[in-house]
């Protein structure tokens, strides 16, 4: 790798790495680290927002999760990623879909395909991870809490794999074949501070906007996805680079709308709304801290 500092993200379809972190990579692609994007299935399960599109649907020709993959490749390049990785190839693991429970969380769809990454070997796949991370040698990785932010299953699996992956990767006796061990140095979960969220949902009301984010209430409660802000541990002010964001957000067509609430969000409140992105940390020791408390980037430290 180029950098002497490097970046590792594991998410589950392609689109989640843009929601949660594209600015983020936009801005380490940008200052010359290295960023290694591993996603974990094509999200073949996925919702499609295109009426043109329709039928590439799993209950029809099924063939979502290759256009989708064409869909991350041009987001990264609205990045400037170029090392992205489908976990053990493109294929290897599909989305296992979803269905939302009574209490508004995701879980597990009643049907789930044999290949599905919820019903993935955590070792194997961990070990496809382990091959990744002695290549590249992150000293960082990000990836989702253990509830996978809203419970999808596909993201609790990735949340395991990684972690699981990480201390594999660690052991120098551990599949030797592999490469030598190599400890990630700092982990981190993705996080939403719930302090702005707020802020921004109360612009958005008071702008009229009363759709997007439909439910939420700016003072009342809000989903599990959304951190409070004594458990967040870093924010990474990326404002310069939310037009990547953006543009990235929009190359994932068929599961974005530009009139969505992302970009509602951002129209009303500004490039704070996704150009700020938040962070738990998960293992190591927290760098230089400002006045907020939070570390302003994710090597500081190191």
């Amino acid at each position: 790798m180029p950098s002497d500092q490097r970046l590792l993200l594991v998410h589950a379809h392609p689109d989640d790495e843009t929601i949660g972190q594209g600015a983020t990579m936009a801005k380490y692609v940008a200052e010359g680290r290295g960023v290694t994007l591993v996603t974990c299935t094509a999200g073949e399960m996925g919702e499609i927002l295109v009426p043109d599109l329709e039928h590439l649907a799993a209950d029809q020709t099924d063939g979502l999760g290759l256009h989708r993959k064409g869909e991350l490749e041009q987001a990264m390049k609205e990045l400037g990623v170029t090392d992205h990785r489908f976990l053990g190839g493109f294929g290897t693991y599909r989305d296992s879909g979803m269905k939302w429970h009574d209490d508004g969380h995701a879980v597990a769809a009643d049907e789930v395909h044999d290949n599905a990454f919820w019903h993935a070997d955590l070792t194997e796949a961990a070990t496809h991870l382990v091959e990744i991370i002695r290549e590249v040698r992150p000293q960082v990785m990000v990836t989702y809490d253990e509830f996978g932010g809203y419970g999808h299953p596909d993201h609790i699996q990735a949340h395991r794999v990684a972690m699981y992956a990480a201390q594999l990767a660690a052991v120098p006796s551990y599949r030797r074949d592999l490469g030598e061990s190599w400890e990630i140095a700092k982990i981190y979960w993705g996080a939403m501070s719930e302090s702005r969220m707020r802020a921004g949902l109360r612009l958005m009301r008071e702008s009229g906007d009363h759709t997007s984010f439909e439910g939420m209430d700016p003072d009342g409660p809000l989903p599990a996805f959304i951190t409070p802000d004594e458990l967040l541990s870093a924010a990474v002010d990326a404002q310069e680079h939310v037009d990547k964001k953006m543009a990235a957000l929009a190359a994932h067509a068929t599961q974005i709308t530009t009139d969505g609430p992302f970009f509602a969000l951002s129209n009303n409140v500004g490039s704070t709304a996704w150009g700020v992105e938040y962070f738990r940390i998960a293992k190591g020791t927290l760098g230089e801290v400002g006045d907020d408390g939070l570390e302003s980037d994710l090597f500081a430290g190191l």
